[in-house]
């Protein structure tokens, strides 16, 4: 792996070489702003082939790469929470977020749990509460919908020892308070991974703070989404690019609102 940006640029950074988690950690942790006056950071991490699809036949895993998987597990290590939309947890196969030696000692130096929250979008709650995810997580997984939300899905969630965190009035979620209500909970670190329609929502919204994307060096074709999707912005919101790493082809970038 080399770092091709931020700059300046010393012979170490261009040097093809397999980067550590420690070394990982420090490179994309979290601003310092994060978490202070209560406000949470909302970072997305996503890959893309080259022409622009987000998964392939309903998977982001034959896009990715051994590096792209270093890279999301060590952006999972500094998180508080995962935020997740439904259809990603049931096309992915979610399950619970795992405690990792390698980000023990940073995380408890940050009052973090061992291992980040599992938080899942869902307006209608269509989710299976005997999987792992939210019978037997090693922290509470959040459901996150709204006061609509069907009750008896609600109560079938909570059975399972599931958090259910209401954000929205309607039946589901109002993307611009979910980083207000997982911060009310201490949760102030979050990462999102889609998938793309929850994704657009955040950027629609304007609480997406930073942007994290794999770019794969294939070509996918056939009618998958971009890793955005819904109505269009009015106006294109502007990110600033923070950075560039590399490795056999894969461009791993990271761009910050403005």
């Amino acid at each position: 792996m080399r770092r091709l940006f931020p700059s300046p640029l010393t012979p170490a950074d261009l040097e093809d070489r397999e980067w550590g988690l420690d070394e990982l950690a420090d490179f994309y942790a979290y601003p310092e702003q994060a978490g202070v006056g209560g406000r949470a950071w909302l970072r997305a991490n996503m890959v893309s082939s080259l022409d622009g699809a987000a998964h392939h036949e309903g998977r982001s895993q034959p896009l990715s790469s051994a590096a792209d998987m270093r890279i999301f597990g060590t952006l999972r290590g500094l998180a508080d929470a995962v935020v997740v939309g439904a259809e990603t947890v049931r096309q992915e196969g979610y399950r619970p977020a795992r405690a990792r030696e390698a980000f023990a000692a940073r995380r408890a130096a940050l009052g973090q749990g061992p291992a980040p929250v599992i938080a899942v979008v869902s307006a209608g709650l269509d989710l299976d509460f005997s999987l792992p995810l939210f019978a037997s997580p090693l922290v509470p997984t959040i459901v996150l919908t709204g006061a609509g939300a069907p009750a008896e899905r609600a109560e079938a969630a909570r059975a399972s020892g599931a958090e259910v965190v209401v954000a929205g009035e309607g039946r589901g979620v109002d993307p611009a308070r979910v980083p207000q209500v997982m911060a009310e909970r201490g949760l102030t670190r979050l990462l999102t991974e889609g998938g793309p329609r929850l994704l657009g929502q955040f950027a629609s919204a304007r609480v997406l703070d930073e942007m994290c994307l794999s770019l794969a060096p294939v070509v996918a074709t056939g009618t998958a989404p971009r890793i955005m999707s819904g109505p269009p912005l009015a106006v294109p919101e502007r990110f600033a690019l923070g950075s560039i790493l590399e490795e056999e082809g894969f461009l791993f970038t990271s761009y910050r609102r403005i």
